[in-house]
This record gives structure tokens, C-alpha cells and sequence, in this order.
């Protein structure tokens, strides 16, 4: 499979919760009914003052596990709320989505130069399913070994220089289809040049995603069936 050229992007930079694996906003959901918590706190309480608060301080690695529950148990008790923080971090492990996976199995078959770009909070393990499919990209930018973090534009940057270095060419942000689950994400991607995809239902972001590069990324070739 090659692209067509018609292409209007030769390099794709994926997010990895929420885009390659299901969203983490629906464990948080679960657990704040179970809770019964507000629903959408997790998310509120992770985007209030988003450079400076404890998720932010955890994906730059600046706190260590104990650190964050503790500072995110805090921010929750300052609003009003109980919180179990060790809870909420277990929500963050996400299942791999078929769909999305097999794409950038094609995207590599294809030759197209690949990133996974990821606000994390402790480097990912290079054994088994996620292992696999890691290896499967030219460049992985985790926040928790950069020391940057989404939406910082730097962390962009460094990823395109990644990119570029192991294209052996030139990878610019007008060159990149950039796939986010969070338009806090999307928006300085954008504003760089990115062509940005916020994705909310899988087969409806990669059927763009098929534009953009010219590939048949929605289309299952091992039954030809919709993904």
C-alpha cells in the first residue's frame, strides 16, 4: 500500500490514551458515579491552572506517585471533594483499539514516518501489546522522560525533530496529520501548522485520517469489512 497523491499530509503524530486506547475520561466517570462524585471532576480538577497543578507537576515528572496523590487529593479537598487519587490513576490504563492499531499498521506498511506523542506519567513499557505497537513508530515522545508536557509548544517541536531525524529528512508541522482526543491538545498543534483530527468516535477519525493521507485506513483488508 503507498499513498496516493493526492496526500495531504506524509507523517502522522498519534496520541495514545483516548486515540489509540479508549478514553480514560470513561473510568473516570465510572468511578466518580461509584463515588458519588460529580460527574466530570477528574476532568475539571485536572484542567484548572493546567500548567502548574498536580497532573501537570506528574507528567513532567516533577512529582513522584506520592507526590501526586497527595497534591491532586489536596486540589479535590480545596473544592470541596474526597478524592482517592490512587483510584483515579487506575482508570488511566485503557484497552487498545483494533481499529486504531491496525491503521498504523497500514500507515507503517505505507512507508508514511509515524510518532506517538503522550502526556504520561512514567516512561511505557516496550514488552507486550503496548510494547509491540510502540515499536511500530519512528519516534515515541513521552512527557514523564521529556519533561514537557501537551500543550506546551515545545514538546511539539522536540517531536518533529524526532520525526525528522528518523525520516532522514525534513518533517515540518505542515507535513503532519496529528490525531488528539483533547482540543486543549489540538489547539497550539494547530496553531504550528499540525493538520489536527480531535478524535471522538475512532472510525469517524480515521476516515479522515484516510483522506488526508491518501491510505484506506477505515477499511479492514484482512475482511474487507468497516472498521
Amino acid at each position: 500500500m503507498t499513498a496516493s497523491r493526492d496526500a495531504v499530509v506524509t507523517a502522522v503524530v498519534f496520541d495514545l490514551g483516548g486515540v489509540l486506547t479508549g478514553s480514560p475520561m470513561t473510568a473516570f466517570g465510572a468511578y466518580e458515579a461509584e463515588a458519588g462524585l460529580p460527574d466530570g471532576l477528574v476532568r475539571r480538577l485536572s484542567s484548572s491552572h493546567p500548567d502548574a497543578n498536580a497532573w501537570a507537576r506528574y507528567e513532567r515528572g516533577e512529582l513522584d506517585v506520592a507526590g501526586f496523590r497527595a497534591a491532586f487529593e489536596a486540589e479535590a479537598a480545596a473544592a470541596g471533594y474526597t478524592v482517592d487519587a490512587g483510584r483515579v490513576l487506575a482508570a488511566l490504563a485503557g484497552e487498545l483499539r483494533p481499529a486504531m492499531v491496525g491503521a498504523v499498521r497500514r500507515l507503517r506498511s505505507a512507508g508514511v514516518p509515524l510518532a506517538l506523542l503522550s502526556n504520561n506519567v512514567a516512561p511505557m513499557p516496550r514488552t507486550g501489546p503496548l510494547g509491540e505497537l510502540l515499536g511500530l513508530f519512528d519516534a515515541v515522545v513521552e512527557s514523564s522522560v521529556e519533561g514537557v508536557r501537551k500543550p506546551e509548544p515545545a514538546i511539539y517541536s522536540r517531536t518533529l525533530e524526532r520525526l525528522s531525524t528518523a525520516a532522514g529528512r525534513p518533517v515540518a508541522a505542515t507535513d503532519c496529520g496529528y490525531l488528539d482526543d483533547l482540543g486543549i491538545n489540538l489547539k497550539p498543534a494547530r496553531a504550528m501548522g499540525f493538520r489536527t483530527l480531535k478524535v471522538i468516535e475512532p472510525g469517524a477519525a480515521l476516515a479522515e485520517l484516510s483522506v488526508l493521507t491518501g491510505l484506506d485506513l477505515a477499511t479492514d483488508p484482512a475482511d474487507g469489512g468497516q472498521r
